[in-house]
Parts: structure tokens; sequence; C-alpha cells
């Protein structure tokens, strides 16, 4: 854990760190702020979760021992007895699989060669239907959802010169991510002190700091460009809190590849309005 807190105060440091940079005044003569076009991109990609991700999952989801307190009062009997039970249903629900859909929405900047940009990436809700609408106790039973969505900012540089056709952008970036689950039903666990904490009808979250590498290939026709990509992201997501009951496993891998392709519309820097202006 003081691994993660100490992971977590480095990303912030250098992001600050990044921003103070990258927002600098001109005055040093570093760049010419008349010559930066921004852009706006759409995207989608085929993602791939390592084996590692899917299992914790589907181990978090569908493997815990998840039941709900029974309370009993024999007849005559002013005494009420709680005991758990398994909820059998879990067993039904159909498991996730390795792939899914990923979306993004990218704004940023460019300086004729150089790229910087933010990269918010989402996808649709994965859905695994409910066998029924109560179990065999009488307990409500829910769809088990998840999905996960973050930004990061990612810089890349044209490797073939700024206004080629053809052109080739590696680029990496820093950012975060949050996983986000919706459980069965209104389970009940026990937590380390000794305590029952049930499950509530909503969304749990974890948080990850994330690294992003991708390799673009891009055709252009200014303004517009269309792009076909491809890389990695890595993350590593920490337990679920659920009510203050440590769900999963610490430190889980939850790191993806990816292969998509996005258009890209980029504006005219202020040079080149002027310059159209005069035409």
């Amino acid at each position: 854990m003081k691994f993660r807190k100490l992971s977590l105060f480095l990303f912030v440091a250098t992001l600050c760190a990044l921003t103070t940079s990258a927002f600098a005044e001109p005055e040093e003569g570093f760049y010419e702020k008349h010559d930066i076009r921004g852009f706006i991109s759409i995207g989608g990609d085929y993602r791939g979760m390592r084996s590692a991700y899917v299992d914790y999952l589907n181990k978090t989801l569908f493997k815990r021992n998840f039941g709900h307190i029974i309370e009993t009062q024999a007849p005559g009997d002013t005494a009420v007895t709680k005991t758990f039970e398994r909820d059998e249903s879990v067993g039904k629900y159909e498991h996730f699989d390795d792939y899914y859909i990923g979306l993004h929405v990218e704004v940023g900047a460019q300086y004729h060669q150089f790229l910087t940009w933010f990269d918010i990436n989402f996808m649709p809700t994965q859905v695994s239907d409910k066998p029924s609408d109560k179990n065999s106790n009488g307990f409500d039973l829910y769809d088990v959802k998840w999905f996960s969505y973050g930004i990061d900012w990612m810089f890349g540089w044209k490797l073939f010169g700024e206004n080629t056709v053809i052109n080739l952008i590696p680029s990496v970036g820093i950012g975060f991510n949050l996983l986000n689950v919706h459980l069965g039903s209104n389970y009940s666990f026990k937590t380390d002190d000794g305590d029952t904490v049930k499950v509530r009808n909503r969304y749990y979250s974890v948080f990850s700091p994330t690294f992003n590498a991708q390799l673009e290939l891009r055709f252009a026709l200014d303004p517009f460009s269309v792009g076909a990509y491809g890389g990695y992201r890595v993350i590593r997501f920490d337990e679920f809190d659920v009510e203050g009951y440590k769900l999963g496993d610490p430190d889980n891998n939850g790191d993806t590849w990816f292969i998509g392709a996005k258009l890209t519309w980029t504006f005219l820097s202020e040079n080149q309005r002027k310059l159209r202006d005069k035409l």
C-alpha cells in the first residue's frame, strides 16, 4: 500500500511538472505561438485484456463467497437467528471474455512535427444478464456490469515531416483509469473487524495511474486525416473497497493491447489564417 501511495504521488508530481513546462510563456523563444494548430479526433479500437485482467474481473464478480444473511425465528421464540447462505445464482451468470471496444475523443495541439493531446477514453458497458428477478431466498438480483474510462496525456512526433501525406507518429503518455463494477445482488460480507457490510445497488470503482504507448500510421489531406494505430496501455489496479470490505486482489495487472482507427480534424494556425485572408 505504501508503494501504491508513492507511485500515485510521483505520478501527480510528474503531471504537475509537465503542465508547468507545457504552458510556459514563449518569451524565451522556445516556440512561435502563432504556428500552433489545434486538433480534435474521434476514434475506436479493439482491445484485448491480458488473461490476468479478465480472470481478475470474473473472480471479483462471480467467484467470491457471495451470499446473504438469512434471519429466522422459531415459532414462539423471540430470538432471531442469523445465518449466512451462499447465493447459488452467481453460478448462473455468464462470465466476461477477453475483448471489448474502446472509444476515444482526443483534443490537442500540434506545433510543426510535435503533437500533444488529451485522450479521453471510455467503453460501452459490458453486461451479464441476471438469471431471474430474485434468487431462491427472495433477494433481488441485478445485472452484473463493468466498464472503465480515463484520460491519458499523450506526446507524439511526426517522423516524416509536418505536412506529408503519409506519416508515422509514435507517442507515449501518462494518465489515470477508473474501473467500475456492479455486483449481482445486495450481498453481505464480513470485514476484518468482524462487522458485516452489505453491498448496495450501485457501481463500485477503483483508480489506477496508467502509461500508454502507441504508433499511428496517418494519411492526411489537410485539414482532415485518417489514422490506423496500435499500442499497449499499462494499468495496475488496486483492490475494490466495497463498503469497507476489500474485494478482489491488490495490485492487479489490468494491461491491454489495442488496434484501431481515428479521424482527425486539424485547425489552421493563426499565421495560416492570416495568409488565407490575404489571398
